[in-house]
């Protein structure tokens, strides 16, 4: 019963963190210091989209559910949660890139705007 709580607890991390990882930079708008932690997150993002790998929370999630008597699955999260949803025919190296597009995209626009905001032209 532990195993398979710990595994769903470890899924709502992930869940989280890829919604961080797609939204934090928001964060930094209002309060910049949360790029110092928001940044490190994106990148990672970006480098598991980019490099194909899987990411670790997927790995200990899988083995959490293992113990705890369920089948793991193969791939990562997204392929498995969210890719049925959203992308049907299943995940692809064309996707998985602009997935990682996407990351970079929003959050070069989000952190464009943060420096914008902290160094308005013009000023005295």
């Amino acid at each position: 019963m532990f195993y398979a709580f710990a595994a769903q607890a470890v899924l709502l991390l992930h869940l989280g963190f890829i919604g961080f990882v797609m939204l934090g930079g928001w964060l930094a708008i209002r309060h910049p210091a949360w790029a110092a932690v928001h940044l490190p997150a994106a990148a990672w993002g970006a480098y598991v989209e980019l490099s194909g790998r899987i990411c670790p929370l997927t790995v200990w999630e899988n083995a959490l559910r293992v113990r705890a008597g369920q089948a793991g699955y193969q791939g990562g999260f997204i392929e498995h949660y969210l890719l049925a949803i959203i992308y049907p025919a299943g995940l692809t190296r064309t996707v998985q890139l602009g997935l990682a597009a996407l990351v970079i995209g929003v959050n070069a626009a989000v952190y464009r705007r943060v420096l914008r905001n902290r160094h308005p032209r013009g000023g005295s």
